[in-house]
């Protein structure tokens, strides 16, 4: 064992073991955690490691300094031994309990590397939400239906309103590459500079090879293609340069090697890469129509089991940087609306008292779009519902799918809060598609039946 490893583990054994790990990180000299019991932290013992050259502590945070270039080694080691095994579910949640078994039966083999994909994306749902939003609340307020002559008489109030709504894909790649970088386990302000130079407006100005460089070409697909490099350098540098002269040399050389293969190689391939995915799906419902639609909707929840469904973030991001609106959104969210349908038959069938409140209290979130309480609580455990939900999702998903409603959100909001963020003329068509998708689902149920659970 290396002496990074064993510091690694030594500190990871007197600050409780990683079950008392709030959040690990590192800055240049210091190992930064935050735990969860005090009482589990052996400070004198950590205080004397030989490695260890000092203490601070701020706030709820304890600082082991340990030195520059070290910092990042030693962190690195500490999440290479830890477990990540999902924490324990509480014995009297079934809902809890039924997710995390689901989780694990149905698990694919890929699923462990997309999640880590969609954890580029998952802190940015707040923004993508409010982005979605406030972009449909603008396409209420021009109708002169609703909002009368607003448009005309304030529009410097739908300008501002403009600007809200499309700030987060304004600063898109950065957020992108910064979290990248995080997720990746590499520096997260190199991270944010290398999707920076993959977006400066300067590259507009640059010839290369006969030809001008495109600003943000291959959009978060080339993002993460580089950033994923970055990591790699900035690992292997970190671990052939010496500690002395590591916190200078590495982001110089990380800077030059990446940012170059990125402009002549990974920018390029990120580009054809992000074409072939925006084309190919809006290709695929605009041609396959019914058919698209209900495979996609039909087959989401199985995909949701599985994990596979982290590999469709970057596409509803690119869908919406490439073209303004989003087509497979408004089609998937009629798998969650299918449960509702599903649940509402069961609801009007069992007589298992503990099942009926499940029920009642999962179906207004489930409406919403959150449902989780819905498949994990009810269909799933039943059975032959949850195939019946399924059912009623194609279904739902078949016909939004031939009427080409779309969203200008990329993911985050689902069921009915969708209905705000639909693209004008189509909104009507989506409430539509919900209350058939509900029906459907309501009677494929009725008709499938299920075994009633003893109490």
């Amino acid at each position: 064992m290396d002496k990074t490893t064993a510091l690694a583990t030594q500190i990871l054994a007197g600050i409780g073991g990683e079950g008392n790990i709030l959040r690990l990180e590192n800055c240049m000299t210091r190992v930064r955690v935050e735990v969860s019991d005090e009482q589990r932290l052996d400070l004198a013992a950590l205080k004397q490691l030989s490695g260890v050259k000092g203490y601070i502590k701020q706030g709820d945070q304890h600082q082991f300094i340990v030195g520059p270039g070290a910092a990042a080694k030693v962190v690195d080691a500490m999440r290479s031994l830890l477990t990540g095994a999902p924490a324990a579910v509480a014995v009297g949640d079934p809902v809890a309990r039924n997710k995390a078994q689901a989780k694990q039966k149905y698990a694919a083999p890929m699923s462990g590397a997309l999640k880590k994909l969609a954890d580029v994306f998952i802190p940015l749902i707040p923004a993508f939400i409010a982005s979605g939003l406030i972009t449909g609340i603008i396409n209420l307020l021009k109708r002169p239906d609703i909002a009368g002559e607003l448009a005309v008489n304030y529009p410097n109030v739908l300008g501002l309103l403009a600007i809200f709504g499309s700030a987060v894909f304004a600063i898109m790649n950065i957020l992108v590459g910064v979290n990248a970088a995080r997720v990746f386990g590499g520096s997260q302000a190199m991270g944010g500079v290398m999707a920076g130079i993959l977006s400066s407006p300067a590259l507009a100005q640059i010839t290369l090879f006969g030809e001008a460089l495109q600003p943000g070409r291959g959009g978060v697909i080339a993002v993460l293609l580089v950033v994923a490099l970055m990591c790699w350098v900035e690992k292997r540098l970190r671990n052939w340069l010496p500690e002395s002269i590591e916190l200078i040399l590495n982001p110089l050389i990380t800077t030059l090697v990446t940012a170059s293969l990125a402009i002549v190689i990974l920018q390029p391939l990120g580009g054809y890469i992000s074409d072939a995915i925006a084309h190919g799906a809006n290709l695929a419902i605009d041609k396959g129509g019914l058919l698209v639609g209900a495979v996609l909707s039909g087959l989401f929840l199985p995909l949701v089991l599985s994990g596979l469904h982290q590999g469709l973030v970057p596409i509803h991001v690119e869908l919406v940087q490439a073209h303004g609106s989003n087509p497979l959104l408004p089609i998937l969210a009629m798998a969650g609306v299918g449960q509702v349908g599903a649940a509402l038959a069961v609801l009007m069938k069992t007589r298992n008292a503990r099942l009926k409140k499940v029920i009642k209290g999962a179906l207004p979130v489930g409406i919403l779009g959150i449902g989780e309480p819905l498949i994990f609580g009810v269909t799933l455990p039943l059975g032959r519902p949850f195939i019946a939900a399924c059912l009623g999702g194609a279904v739902g998903g078949a016909l939004i799918s031939y009427w080409k409603v779309a969203t200008v959100i990329t993911f985050g909001i689902s069921g009915l809060p969708l209905a705000l963020t639909i693209v004008s003329g189509k909104v009507m068509l989506y409430l539509a598609g919900l209350v058939i998708t509900i029906a459907a689902g309501f009677i494929f149920t009725w008709i499938m039946g299920f075994n009633d659970p003893e109490e």
